[in-house]
């Protein structure tokens, strides 16, 4: 790849983009929120899984060691809720969840972080936090309940830029009177009947939300690291929180970069699973491939919300056939030319160009807060079409010196373009010609039909042709299309492929005798 340019992130701090330096040189600690598990894990926490992925990803190309810490929640309250309901014991419920994460987060292409602590095995952490708070004089105890208090907290607020008043009181939890500020959280629970508890100074009981960030955080990369992330709505109050109550333990405790990801939404409407317009991440890749997905979650700047889109997540699964496709057809194209590596032969001035762009626009856009639809839409898309452009030069004669040239070119070009795809985390494991299959797999999902309905369409198609019935045979072309399927004429045969689904223009009446 090209020489780096210095990376540039938003700090949701400061509100503008820093230069990223880590606190210890050539390593960089990163914490972000992952998933309370107690149902399937939704679209939203697809796009965070995704967002971070990418930033691990790229850190990573940058020449990092990166300590990538994200944990679950497996004690909350929603859990209990939801395992009392079912009658399931809450933790073995949440184990079940949290190996449901993983599986899609496999099926994402998201490389596993460094550590996935759960809470349910960080209980001494968690107590021994909050320990050092009582102990600094910044909670206080209630009939085995204990509480922060937020007037011990200065500059708390300062994350969300929200004043003190503002505090959701009841934010996962009932309104206590009892609290001395109304704004208090809650930093251990006392046990309540049918409820899992731990034991601890102030009697049996379960940590309160946030705590469990600032302990594990602390515990895997001590009270100082480089990057905390997660969704935007975390920002208040759980970061808040979160950095009062890590403050109140260590006076030197330090986040040097807070970095959120933007909502997704459903017709301009957050999705979440309490408003219940939510999709899970396995109802959308039953229909579409991971990696269109993937893709559409890109496609949008992690910072900027993204709305849910039948017609985008098409437009996606197009776009990941035609890298796989262009992928595909440079391998067969160059396979008879292996014996070219190595040799000395030049690449064609225009492919250098094209290399040289495609690395600076890599580094430069991903440098800037991670631009990834500028990378998706031009320079990926400019250096794709050079391929297929080069692989039609095959088709004619070229002298032997001007063909090896060609090899050379769109060897070194298609390297390139997976290196930048292996970054963004769309480069899979198998073969081109299966990806390609299983995202026609899904395109015939998608239109309720299998291969051999298709295969008897194009037969059908062929014989209306035949017999010079072009009027059905462009009938059948249009139908196909308008589930998804295009028919392609090449040669003597018609070969079909996944497209985004056409609407058909209303037929013209009959005219009349």
């Amino acid at each position: 790849m090209a020489e780096t340019t210095e990376l540039r992130v938003y700090n949701t701090m400061t509100q503008q983009k820093e230069i990223f330096k880590p606190v210890v040189d050539g390593k960089v600690s990163m914490y972000v929120c992952g998933v309370t598990a107690y149902d399937l894990s939704h679209l939203g926490h697809a796009r965070a899984a995704v967002c971070f992925d990418v930033l691990y990803r790229y850190l990573q190309h940058l020449g990092y060691e990166v300590t990538y810490v994200r944990n679950f929640t497996d004690v909350d309250d929603k859990i209990i809720r939801r395992a009392n309901e079912i009658g399931e014991n809450p933790l073995t419920l949440s184990s079940r969840f949290c190996q449901e994460y993983l599986d899609d987060m496999t099926d994402l292409q998201c490389l596993t972080p460094t550590q996935q602590p759960r809470v349910s095995d960080h209980m001494d952490q968690i107590k021994d936090m909050i320990t050092q708070i009582i102990n600094n004089d910044c909670a206080y105890i209630i009939d085995g309940d204990v509480y922060f208090a937020v007037d011990k907290s200065p500059n708390y607020g300062r994350l969300s830029g929200r004043k003190l008043e503002d505090n959701r009181a009841g934010e996962r939890v009932a309104v206590d009177s009892r609290k001395r500020n109304p704004a208090d959280f809650a930093l251990w629970k006392a046990a309540k009947p049918d409820e899992p508890s731990w034991d601890s100074p102030w009697g049996p009981g379960r940590p309160g939300w946030h705590i469990e960030c600032s302990a594990m955080s602390a515990h895997y990369l001590t009270f100082k690291f480089d990057i905390h992330g997660g969704g935007i709505d975390l920002i208040f109050p759980h970061h808040e929180n979160e950095i009062a109550q890590s403050c109140a333990a260590c006076q030197e405790s330090n986040v040097s970069y807070w970095m959120h990801n933007g909502h997704v939404t459903n017709n301009n409407e957050k999705m979440s699973k309490s408003l219940g317009n939510f999709f899970t991440i396995r109802q959308i890749t039953d229909l579409y491939h991971p990696l269109a997905l993937r893709y559409f979650l890109l496609g949008t700047h992690y910072r900027s919300p993204v709305n849910y889109s039948i017609a985008q997540l098409e437009i996606a699964s197009e776009a990941v056939f035609y890298i796989y496709q262009t992928l595909r057809d440079c391998e067969d194209t160059l396979s008879p030319f292996q014996e070219v590596n190595g040799q000395n032969v030049c690449i064609t001035p225009a492919a250098k160009d094209c290399i040289t762009k495609l690395q600076t626009d890599f580094q430069t856009k991903m440098s800037d807060d991670l631009s990834t639809p500028h990378i998706l839409n031009a320079s990926l898309q400019e250096a794709l079409r050079f391929i297929n452009s080069g692989l039609n030069m095959f088709k004619k004669k070229q002298q032997k010196q001007q063909q090896l040239s060609a090899v050379q070119s769109l060897t070194e070009l298609e390297k390139e373009v997976k290196g930048v795809l292996s970054v963004l985390g769309l480069l899979s494991t198998l073969a081109y010609s299966e990806v390609l299959q299983q995202l026609k797999g899904k395109a015939l999902r998608r239109a309720g039909m299998i291969e051999d309905d298709v295969l008897h369409l194009i037969e059908e198609r062929a014989l209306a042709r035949k017999n010079k019935n072009f009027s059905r045979g462009d009938q059948i072309r249009a139908d196909l299309a308008s589930k998804g399927i295009a028919l392609m004429d090449v040669g003597k045969e018609t070969i079909w492929r996944p497209c985004v689904p056409v609407e058909q223009e209303p037929l013209a009446p009959a005219a009349s005798t």
